[in-house]
């Protein structure tokens, strides 16, 4: 539903706040796409500079660059339709792409964290049994089964219909009124589906891996440590990105359809600005994911170092020009 059909449709339940929606994720979106970009292109690279170093995950990371980056591109047109009071002026179908873009990045995000975790949980527990048995060529073969995975989950949003009848500037994040109730059902299965089962693999996998690292005293120092800031990084990732959005997205979902059948419920105004943060978060995943990158590649933080170290000479050296160029010019 469009926000501006929304005002209209649930006047008897009270307003809701359009002006946050159109000030907050043209701003989040504008920050995302800045430091997405950034971010996705320097990890990309650094991913292809270590190629070997980082082994059969680097090609779940480099999955993740591109979903990233597909998505942030997508981001400038976005801007410009809530920036413009939801009005979307780039062509039905170019909508569709859009939204279908942040699935394809939101659910392939979370495949490949899923892989990734796998990995390192085997890389861990069993490393003798796994030791020369996983080659590139099997992290490429996940990865397509990944993709085709969730292709299947996201492909049937495409045929659900962008904006209502009576209202074809919209390019809604869901879908139209009249097909919100067969919506629910598909955003529950896909919730499970796409988020729920993935949460719970890494749960498990990270479990085990906290337990062995923890009791084992012979596991390198240099290992746990990467293990452990994995561990955290996938929690904010999740906590921050990930159950917001599927919490809230199901809940103003819900809230649509009662107000359709002329039921009020209590909040319904606060879910849905819940629901606005929730997407705000869930496109930050975009700008976070290369935190993986961190972890993997030593030439990465390398160069992270070095970059910090040039930038603190630079500024010492400015500031040493300014404070003897003071003198000369007061003579």
């Amino acid at each position: 539903m469009s926000e501006r059909d929304e005002v209209r449709n649930n006047s008897s339940c009270g307003s809701i706040n359009l002006r946050f929606t159109h000030t907050f994720l043209p701003t989040v979106f504008v920050i995302v796409f800045i430091f997405g970009t950034i971010f996705n292109v320097w990890g990309l690279r650094s991913v292809f500079k270590g190629w070997k170093k980082m082994g059969n995950i680097n090609v779940f990371v480099l999955n993740l660059g591109v979903a990233d980056l597909l998505y942030v591109f997508t981001l400038p047109f976005l801007v410009a339709y809530y920036a413009q009071n939801s009005k979307w002026t780039f062509g039905y179908t170019f909508c569709k792409v859009t939204r279908f873009c942040f699935n394809l990045n939101l659910y392939g995000s979370i495949g490949f964290l899923t892989c990734i975790s796998i990995y390192r949980y085997l890389g861990i527990v069993h490393p003798m049994k796994v030791m020369g048995k996983i080659r590139t060529g099997h992290s490429v073969a996940i990865s397509a089964v990944v993709w085709m995975l969730v292709l299947i989950q996201i492909l049937p949003d495409m045929f659900f219909d962008k904006h209502n009848e009576n209202s074809t500037g919209s390019c809604f994040d869901t879908t139209a009124d009249h097909l919100v109730e067969r919506y629910m059902p598909y955003s529950l299965g896909w919730t499970a589906t796409g988020f729920a089962v993935p949460l719970l693999i890494i749960v498990a996998c990270y479990g085990h891996v906290v337990v062995v690292l923890a009791t084992n005293a012979n596991v390198n120092t240099l290992l746990k440590q990467r293990c452990l800031k994995l561990v955290i990084m996938l929690t904010m990732l999740f906590a921050v990105c990930f159950i917001p959005y599927h919490v809230f997205r199901n809940l103003n979902l819900q809230n649509r359809i009662s107000k359709l059948r002329g039921v009020c419920r209590d909040r319904s105004g606060t879910v849905y600005i819940a629901h606005q943060v929730g997407r705000g978060l869930a496109s930050l995943n975009s700008a976070m994911n290369p935190l993986i990158y961190l972890v993997g590649n030593d030439d990465f933080l390398m160069s992270l170092h070095s970059l910090n170290e040039r930038t603190r000479l630079r500024l010492s050296g400015w500031k040493t020009a300014l404070i003897h160029r003071k003198p000369s010019e007061e003579v």
